[in-house]
Order: structure tokens, then C-alpha cells, then sequence
């Protein structure tokens, strides 16, 4: 079992639920909106906006420290449907130079379902 861990835009996240359901994956937790960045890459449009004090831009690229909203989902899952929920993930997101999230696949242990006891790889079916 592994955890799929990802950070995308706030903006997809109807896409990616999408996405992952048509790849029969259908359970996940989606925190909050959250704040980051990456290499603080930005839009040459906005960056020119900002450099010629449009409001717009100004808004957009928001206060220091300049920290996108951004959407973190968890899904477990069992090996199998490792590389579907990262391809479901990617088709989703992938349509911007850069600042597209990031993907984080880590070991399990164990899982425990709380209303029936069930563990292992049958609790996360």
C-alpha cells in the first residue's frame, strides 16, 4: 500500500476528482486551502503587470511572502492503483509551464478501518 500524496492548484480540484474517479479511484481527503510555493516562478504577464503598477497583477501576485493557494489530497491506495492515481493526477493538472503541484508517493504500513476493524489492503478497497 502506498500513499499518493498531492499538492495542486486550488482551481483543479473538481478536474482532478474527476480524474481520479474515472480511474476507479474513489476514496480520498482533501485539506483546506493551503499556501506555497515552488521556485517562485511566475506568468511573465503578471510579473510585467506588477512592473507597470496594474492593479490586477497586483492582486494577483498578492503580499509578500508570494504564496499560491493551493489544495493538499491524500488517497491510499494498493500498489496497483499507484501509477493510475499519479497518471489521473497529472492529465488533470498538467497545463501550465510551471507551478503545477508536486506528487509524493510514500510506504504504508498499515491501515485500520475504525468501524470494522478490517487492516490491511482489504481496508483500503
Amino acid at each position: 500500500m502506498k500513499k499518493v500524496m498531492a499538492i495542486i492548484n486550488i482551481d483543479k480540484m473538481n478536474a482532478t476528482k474527476k480524474a481520479l474517479l474515472d480511474a476507479n479511484i474513489t476514496s480520498m481527503t482533501a485539506s483546506g486551502k493551503v499556501f506555497g510555493r515552488g521556485k517562485g516562478l511566475w506568468e511573465a504577464k503578471i510579473l510585467e503587470g506588477v512592473k507597470n503598477n496594474q492593479p490586477e497583477a497586483l492582486e494577483h501576485l498578492g503580499k509578500e511572502p508570494r504564496l499560491r493557494a493551493q489544495r493538499v489530497l491524500e488517497i491510499v491506495v494498493n500498489d496497483s492503483f499507484v501509477q493510475p492515481a499519479v497518471d489521473a493526477i497529472i492529465e488533470a493538472n498538467q497545463d501550465a509551464p510551471h507551478g503545477c503541484g508536486k506528487i509524493f508517493v510514500m510506504p504504508i504500513m498499515d491501515v485500520i478501518q475504525v468501524r470494522t476493524g478490517v487492516t490491511g489492503s482489504k481496508a483500503v478497497d
